[in-house]
């Protein structure tokens, strides 16, 4: 892997909450800060794309995630992506190549203490290395084929289609 090419859209993995309301606003990008502070031992770019909840990404956005991939010269892209949406966005990007492209994101805000979002994506990370070319979906300690995986809000967790 020559280089791995971050793209940032925003999501609960970059939330920050306040209390008085539990209102949210989308931080910065905190993928920065956990490679840097994992110490990764490749190469790796940030593009912070958008800084929306996955439920308010329009068609424009999903291109606009399109169109950041196929601008880019790197064959390792990781995106950040809320999950509601993810396997909406994982369905644009299909059939771009020999590029591997992997979506993670997390249930809770990376700033938080217990955060599923350092996990993801390290398995993110490890996913994008080494499987074949295609469009993936790395949570819960999975990678999923995007058209065999939903989010079971309910349970707070992504689970195979039948």
């Amino acid at each position: 892997m020559k280089l791995l090419q971050v793209i940032t859209t925003g999501g609960t993995i970059d939330k920050i909450y306040y209390d008085e309301k539990s209102d949210y606003q989308i931080g910065e990008p905190e993928i920065a800060r956990i490679l840097t502070d994992m110490k990764v031992a490749f190469r790796w770019q940030v593009q912070p794309l958008l800084r929306k909840d996955s439920l308010e990404l329009t068609d424009a956005d999903r291109d606009l995630v399109r169109r950041a991939v196929e601008a880019s010269d790197a064959k390792h892209i990781l995106i950040t992506h809320g999950t509601d949406t993810m396997t909406e966005t994982a369905r644009v990007l299909e059939g771009l190549g020999d590029r591997v492209i992997v979506l993670t994101g997390a249930l809770n805000p990376a700033r938080f203490i217990g955060s599923d979002a350092v996990f993801n994506i390290g398995c993110a990370v490890g996913a994008v290395q080494a499987l074949d070319p295609g469009v993936w979906i790395a949570m819960n300690g999975r990678v999923w084929d995007p058209r065999k995986v939903r989010k079971n809000r309910e349970a707070n967790r992504f689970e195979a289609v039948d």
